[in-house]
């Protein structure tokens, strides 16, 4: 247990809510510290110390990168700063401390592998597949839902503090009352001992997913005294921003390090808790503002939550009636959803136009952005010269017509795939590959490499091949150009088929490699969104490859380097592995345009903006979790005591959420809000969703 004392004035808590300032009071803080520590007695390498003696947090990825620039830069970068997000940190320690877990564990020697998500979510259903009662339990769920609510419940738990054992338990003390015949015990309780299954078998090859490191980071890493005291001799120091997002282990964390005698700066937003429901414990980490001096923070910025907030929450509550929101709070209300986006874009279009507004005064956020919604607003706009920025887009790699070619290839190269291939993918590499540079056409356009793949494609479910151009009967009728562009692409084919059969050391990703270099140029020419995806595409091939290593170190017989090279092209197939069409790059200017966002993405942004468009305002998603909740994720929750959930408890949650995401939202523009309802939503249904109050009470748009 922490030590409760009164509170101390070397550590400080910041409350605030949105826009407050709490970020600055940090920096200006962490600013002190430095200086303070800089007019001590001179050391040795006093960059070096400083250096390793702070520990600075952040919420998330995006988060962290700001936060750092801005600390460089406020200490003129007298010294490197080193940011993390808490399950970084808690990664990089279990990675740096592994010898002190396997020793403790009596686990065999060698260097962890973490794996990533969805390669977590292929090897836990192979080996789950092997159980015998395995269909039925997927008959009580879907396959791959299953997989990843169990595998979710390990993350929750472990980024919670709760033994791999007590699942079980949890669930069914928590959940009996939303299982009144008892149906779904028998899955509870295989799903605990999945996980336990799972967990041994990690652990024999020494891989780590994320859950498991949270829990051998709290359970093993974090109360063993050696490594206490290395976290005593590297760090006096913590500056944590936002700390309503983080697990429930990083309070365990910095109660060790205050116990210690560390300093700390703390901030928390009580209208954020945005990650509530994905392993985050506001409440818990709420429990150290006891140790440190408070100081409560107040709007220093000009927001439409100050007028609004309260109005919106009552309106939303059914608790207010008749009432009229500000002028600063319109409306643009249609029947149909196509109609509202057009007239969305127009709104926008007239007013950049009108030099009313910049294009990246702008944000467009809705609970959940479709295909429809995104290309049409992204079209409608580009159109008209004003660029659109989607907020941390993610969209499968596969629909990238270069992944799909590159695929292909590796179906062409390596034997026993031919069932993998059919003449559509055939024909789309032919059309790609024949490509030289961005903005050059194809030297095989789609026609004609239709008509290639007609006669030239040889289907063969162990040896597929392209045949020599002469198949084709009027294979003249074709060109130079497309004549000589196959032979290319064949010629190489063939040349990669041959070195694959006499050298086993190529492996995929040198093949992917490869071609890259021989028919995209290593990317020289592409844009931005097609070489993240190529990135993406090759960091997952060699992740891929270590851990199919690391698997055939433990299991020489493992499978064939063919069934492999399947399982990764079906397991891109299956749409899990996404990439940011456009990144940021860290050092080039930052792409001024309209934000396109999902809520969810736009607060955890932090962003503000002028002018917010809230898409689909009567949405009943706005009030609901949707992706941004796990599975079972309020009985991990520390305040849990044991209680059944009930269904007046999730409605209860919602409402809650809702009227956080109300006021941090509100708070995050200066200056308009455009409510955007369409009666009927994507699906043709009727849209009256828990916003509506907030429509009516809105003064109309006219333009």
């Amino acid at each position: 247990m922490p030590k409760q004392s009164k509170s101390n004035t070397s550590l400080l808590w910041i409350t605030g809510t949105s826009r407050t300032g709490k970020t600055s009071r940090l920096v200006t803080e962490f600013c002190t510290w430095v200086r303070r520590q800089l007019l001590k007695p001179k050391i040795k390498n006093p960059a070096q110390n400083l250096a390793s003696a702070i520990l600075v947090f952040a919420a998330n990825n995006q988060n962290r990168r700001e936060l750092s620039d801005r600390l460089v830069l406020a200490v003129e970068g007298t010294y490197p700063v080193v940011c993390k997000t808490p399950v970084g940190f808690i990664t990089d320690e279990v990675m740096l401390f592994f010898p002190l877990i396997f020793e403790e564990l009596s686990l065999k020697a060698q260097f962890p592998l973490r794996l990533r998500p969805e390669t977590e979510q292929e090897l836990a259903t192979q080996l789950w597949r092997n159980q015998p009662d395995w269909q039925d339990l997927c008959e009580l769920d879907n396959e791959y839902r299953l997989v990843r609510q169990t595998l979710d419940l390990m993350q929750l738990a472990g980024s919670s503090g709760v033994p791999t054992e007590d699942i079980a338990v949890i669930l069914h003390q928590g959940l009996s009352g939303l299982d009144f015949n008892n149906a779904q015990s028998p899955l509870w309780q295989r799903m605990g001992e999945l996980l336990l299954l799972w967990r041994s078998w990690c652990l024999d090859r020494g891989l780590l997913t994320y859950g498991l490191i949270y829990e051998l980071y709290w359970r093993f890493l974090l109360p063993n005294p050696n490594y206490q005291q290395h976290l005593k001799s590297r760090y006096q120091a913590i500056f944590a921003d936002d700390l309503d997002d983080y697990p429930a282990i990083a309070r365990d964390l910095f109660d060790v390090m205050l116990d210690q005698g560390a300093s700390a700066v703390f901030t928390y937003n009580p209208d954020g808790k945005i990650r509530l429901g994905l392993n985050a414990d506001p409440d818990y980490l709420a429990g150290l503002a006891t140790r440190c001096h408070q100081e409560q923070l107040t709007t220093v910025t000009d927001n439409l939550a100050i007028a609004f907030a309260d109005m919106a929450v009552e309106l939303v509550n059914e608790s207010a009636y008749l009432v009229t929101a500000p002028d600063t709070i319109q409306s643009l209300q249609t029947i149909s959803r196509a109609e509202l986006l057009r007239q969305t874009a127009e709104i926008i279009i007239q007013a950049v136009q009108r030099q009313e507004i910049k294009p990246e005064e702008i944000a467009i956020i809705a609970p959940g952005l479709d295909e429809i919604a995104r290309y049409s607003l992204m079209e409608i706009l580009c159109a008209k010269g004003i660029p659109v920025i989607p907020l941390n887009e993610q969209r499968p790699i596969i629909s990238s017509p270069l992944v799909r070619s590159l695929l292909s290839l590796l179906g062409l190269v390596y034997a026993d795939l031919g069932r993998l291939l059919d003449r559509d993918a055939i024909a789309e590499m032919l059309t790609i590959f024949s490509q030289r540079g961005q903005k050059s056409s194809a030297q095989i356009d789609p026609v004609r490499a239709g008509l290639i793949a007609d006669y030239c494609y040889k289907v063969d479910p162990e040896y597929p091949y392209l045949a020599p151009v002469e198949t084709f009967p009027r294979w003249d009728r074709l060109g130079h150009q497309a004549t000589q562009a196959y032979q290319e692409i064949v010629s190489w084919i063939e040349a990669s088929k041959l070195k694959q059969q006499q050298q086993s050391f190529l492996t995929p990703t040198i093949l992917l490699a490869e071609a890259i270099e021989y028919f995209l140029n290593n990317g020289s020419s592409l844009s931005r969104d097609k070489l993240a995806v190529l990135r993406e595409l090759m960091e997952s091939a060699q992740h891929f490859w270590e851990v199919d290593r690391r698997l055939r170190q433990n299991e020489p017989s493992f499978q064939t380097q063919s069934n492999t090279v399947a399982q990764f092209i079906q397991l891109l197939r299956r749409g899990t592995i996404t990439a940011n069409p456009r990144p940021l790059r860290p050092f080039s200017a930052k792409i001024a345009g309209v934000t396109l966002s999902t809520v969810f993405q736009y607060r955890s942004s932090r962003s503000s903006h002028r002018w917010q468009f809230w898409l689909d305002s009567s949405s009943p998603l706005w009030s609901q979790g949707g992706a941004a909740t796990l599975f079972a994720a309020p009985l991990f929750l520390k305040q849990w005591k044991g209680k059944t959930w009930m269904p007046e408890d999730e409605y209860a949650q919602d409402k809650e959420r809702l009227e956080r995401i109300l006021r941090d939202v509100l708070a995050r523009a200066s200056t308009k809000i455009f409510l955007c309802h369409s009666d009927l939503g994507v699906n043709g249904t009727e849209q009256t969703g828990a916003l509506l109050p907030l429509v009516h009470a809105a003064t109309q748009y006219s333009s």
